[in-house]
């Protein structure tokens, strides 16, 4: 009898995950995660497109940061995931470097550390762009594997200005673009998959 051949691991890393119209979890329904590892080991990403209503000026002074950035007032914290959502995780352009910096692609990093925090409050070694989210997306080994195989995910390759310049309530249907799909398409195909 032959062995049965494990499919080959492809990592998505640097890649979007759209919730499909089927998506059942409240968590994720709606969501574009930008996913900034995965591994055999497991997947990790950032929620792109869910914002909090607090302002990154009201998380500085509650971790007291000394705020230098009226505009910090404007801009708000991300709804990440709901791993570690006491944590703030810096989604920025790859012009800086902190003490804890994860490099996702030569464009983009990853900081957790509170000198990140610190210079946003400071004005200065400030990220080009970047977005701060609460919490993060995590996924164990061959969970997401599990999840795309039920077609509660569409992948596409992530966008640099979809992450960063894009007005976060454009951000999904942006993302779906990058696969030739716009919403109503989505509708139709939601009630198609809800009634088979």
């Amino acid at each position: 009898m032959g062995k049965v051949r494990m499919a080959e691991f492809v990592s998505y890393k640097d890649h979007f995950l759209i919730a499909a119209p089927n998506m059942k979890d409240p968590t994720f329904a709606g969501t574009v995660v930008y996913l900034c590892e995965h591994t055999k080991s497991g997947a990790m990403g950032i929620v792109i497109n869910r914002s909090i209503r607090l302002s990154v000026e009201s998380l500085l002074q509650r971790i007291g940061i000394e705020n230098k950035n009226p505009a910090l007032k404007e801009i708000f914290l991300y709804d990440g995931g709901p791993v570690q959502i006491e944590r703030g995780f810096v989604l920025h352009s790859a012009n800086k470097k902190y003490h804890s910096t994860m490099q996702v692609t030569d464009q983009i990093y990853l900081s957790t550390s509170r000198d990140v925090l610190e210079a946003i409050g400071a004005c200065e070694d400030v990220p080009e762009k970047f977005l701060l989210s609460l919490g993060y997306s995590g996924w164990s080994e061959g969970q997401l594997e599990a999840e795309l195989s039920v077609s509660g995910w569409l992948i596409a390759p992530a966008d640099e200005k979809i992450i960063f310049d894009t007005p976060i309530e454009e951000r999904y249907e942006k993302a779906l673009k990058l696969l030739g799909i716009d919403s109503t398409t989505l509708e139709a195909w939601g009630e198609e998959v809800g009634h088979a």
